[in-house]
């Protein structure tokens, strides 16, 4: 006896009300990047390995020990995109794009990352992602962030969500304070976690993201990025800070707020709720001038979030249910013939038009119902006699006669 097929862990199928959701996410984004002039883009789902390695940082979590990794029948390591942000700057620099910068680009699709699934979170999931390239002006940054709160607001997330803003500095601001972090946490080396004293070696400012209750003490008293902060990198979050709130942008500033990637610069934020039980980010970013030339491009400034769809249709309200204008009631062959013709001339016009393929007169009548169909077109013998249909309004059950060729204008 056969085993049953099961689904791959951390994937899933939606259909009914999930996908349903899920599909408002992505409408809502269309719309609304739309308004802020971001244009759509498409780049793989794959890679060479290199690319994600490259720019996500070898220390990171994700290369280290998330990326789906694989060698294809030509000896080539390719890998699973696990973020979309990489892939958009390969595509950037191996087209030549940069003639077209500033480029505002806009996609969503799938990722992949081997993790333990959790709420919200797969292996594979679904990203929405914006990016800003060659833009070197803190407007571009209050540009993103301006675009992500208006998506929220438009997904009726307005006051579910927090925006937490921080800035990494410059280089030079950069270097200076992970010094003044290496120096803090090395002073109290034995009481961190095994996973932040490995980090300590690699990659110092993930310590700050640590969940672990020790810590979280050590993080409370480790130096802050502002005393450290260079002339430049003030000013520039101070303009990001200002654009904000003339935007009408509201946020909280979080000191300790770092983005686990190592091509980040200057500001960082996260949408921060608290409606998916634990704290949790639904939307997170910053700037990344160093990506670029960290995959042997031109240096190019960027700014960029991605959005977690799971997470974001788990939060919204659930759309109305889709219904349909007119439901098709054929009675006898010849009318079960020329209901093609109707169906296609309904839909054709604009019209969302279905039809019961079996059952008796009252059947099809209580399946138009079930559908939440405004109307049933009903035909008969009659009615195909004289080149009518007989249109009936569910809701009232009044009724008329309505010419064939004339059903889509009184449909409407």
């Amino acid at each position: 006896m056969s085993s049953k097929i099961q689904a791959v862990r951390g994937t899933q199928d939606m259909v009914g009300e999930e996908a349903a959701r899920f599909d408002q996410v992505i409408e809502t984004f269309t719309r609304v990047r739309r308004l802020y002039g971001f244009r759509p883009v498409q780049v793989p789902v794959f890679e060479f390995t290199g690319v994600f390695a490259r720019s996500l940082g070898e220390t990171t979590d994700v290369v280290s020990k998330e990326m789906y990794t694989f060698e294809d029948r030509g000896g080539e390591s390719l890998t699973l995109r696990p973020e979309f942000t990489a892939g958009i700057a390969r595509a950037y620099i191996s087209n030549g794009w940069q003639q077209h910068a500033p480029m505002k680009l806009a996609a969503w699709g799938p990722a992949f990352r081997y993790e333990r699934p959790q709420k919200g979170r797969f292996r594979q999931f679904h990203q929405l992602d914006a990016e800003i390239l060659g833009s070197g002006e803190p407007a571009a940054d209050v540009e993103i962030i301006a675009l992500a709160q208006h998506l929220l607001d438009e997904l009726g997330l307005e006051g579910k969500t927090v925006l937490n803003l921080n800035t990494l500095g410059d280089p030079e601001t950069r270097a200076a304070w992970q010094a003044a972090l290496i120096a803090h946490f090395s002073a109290h080396r034995d009481a961190l976690s095994a996973e932040s004293r490995e980090r300590l070696e690699k990659n110092p400012l993930r310590i700050l993201d640590s969940k672990d209750a020790a810590d979280k003490a050590l993080v409370a008293d480790a130096p802050r990025i502002d005393a450290y902060m260079s002339a430049e990198a003030g000013a520039w979050f101070d303009a990001v800070r200002k654009g904000l709130d003339a935007a009408g942008v509201a946020y909280e500033r979080n000191e300790a707020l770092v983005r686990g990637l190592d091509y980040y610069r200057h500001t960082t934020f996260e949408f921060i709720t608290e409606h998916l039980g634990a704290q949790g980010t639904v939307l997170g970013g910053g700037r990344y001038d160093g990506l670029m030339e960290a995959l042997g491009g031109p240096h190019t400034p960027c700014v960029g979030w991605a959005a977690g769809i799971e997470r974001l249709a788990m939060l919204i309200e659930a759309p109305a249910a889709e219904t349909i204008d007119a439901a098709i009631v054929p009675m006898g062959e010849a009318a079960e013939a020329k209901s093609h013709e109707v169906l296609q001339s309904l839909r054709r016009a604009g019209i969302a038009a279905e039809q019961a393929w079996r059952g008796n007169m009252k059947k099809r009548m209580q399946k138009a119902d079930a559908a939440g169909a405004r109307y049933a077109v009903i035909i008969g013998d009659d009615e195909l006699a004289a080149g009518e249909a007989t249109v009936k309004r569910l809701a009232t059950g009044e009724q008329w006669r309505v010419a064939l060729d004339q059903l889509p204008e009184a449909l409407r």
